[in-house]
């Protein structure tokens, strides 16, 4: 393995089941060792791992400066929120590992995305928080018990599309495993190809940093 390019921030890698190990955290796990054969560097997040509280639709974000009144909670009761997106906007590159649960993202994946209600008021008032620079590359690997089903995956796509638009980020990637119930039914091809593709965005990031002055 090489050295990282000074000063190169961490790849994120969300992990956003509520299951500690299961397919989801597997599929990010072979990713990773991709990113990090090439010579870049991984923060995981788990946001079963997270405090914060679902969005109540208060509206006190609508107006300047977009601030959730959540996020003011006492001591006795943090709230997260904010450092997630933190994490989120200083990374070079994301991925969103999640399971599909009845054709959508789970619970506190989704309450995680409605947080994110501040960014598009700011963006409906033309105050982009993360804005002057292209959009942040974001990958998402989906994976399902589910076998059959045309549409099983494209509600989550079109939410993490939306998601991510005022986040000045956007979806250039994706994996959809289907008929996945355990780690040990990801196949060795399947395996191989995960962290084939860390790999490559893992050299992307690299190169970039090696060729910034």
């Amino acid at each position: 393995m090489t050295d990282s390019p000074q000063n190169m921030p961490d790849a994120l890698v969300v992990l956003c089941s509520p299951r500690c190990g299961g397919v989801s955290d597997t599929v990010a796990h072979h990713f990773t060792q991709g990113v990090v054969a090439a010579g870049a560097t991984v923060r995981h997040a788990a946001l079963r791992d997270y405090v914060f509280s679902h969005c109540t639709g208060c509206m006190r974000c609508a107006a300047p400066p977009h601030h959730c009144s959540l996020s003011d909670r006492s001591q006795e009761t943090p709230d997260q929120a904010d450092e997630l997106f933190t994490l989120f906007a200083i990374a070079p590159l994301a991925l969103f590992a999640a399971p599909i649960y009845f054709y959508a993202l789970p619970a506190r994946f989704k309450a995680f995305i409605d947080r994110g209600q501040r960014f598009w008021a700011a963006k409906n008032q033309r105050r982009r928080t993360y804005a002057g620079q292209p959009p942040k590359p974001v990958l998402t690997a989906l994976v399902a018990g589910r076998k059959r089903g045309k549409r099983l995956f494209a509600g989550a796509v079109l939410t993490l599309k939306y998601f991510l638009e005022p986040l000045d980020a956007q979806l250039r990637g994706a994996r959809f495993l289907r008929g996945v119930e355990q780690p040990d039914d990801l196949s060795p091809a399947v395996c191989a190809d995960l962290c084939d593709w860390g790999h490559r965005w893992g050299k992307k990031l690299t190169s970039t940093y090696q060729a910034a002055p």
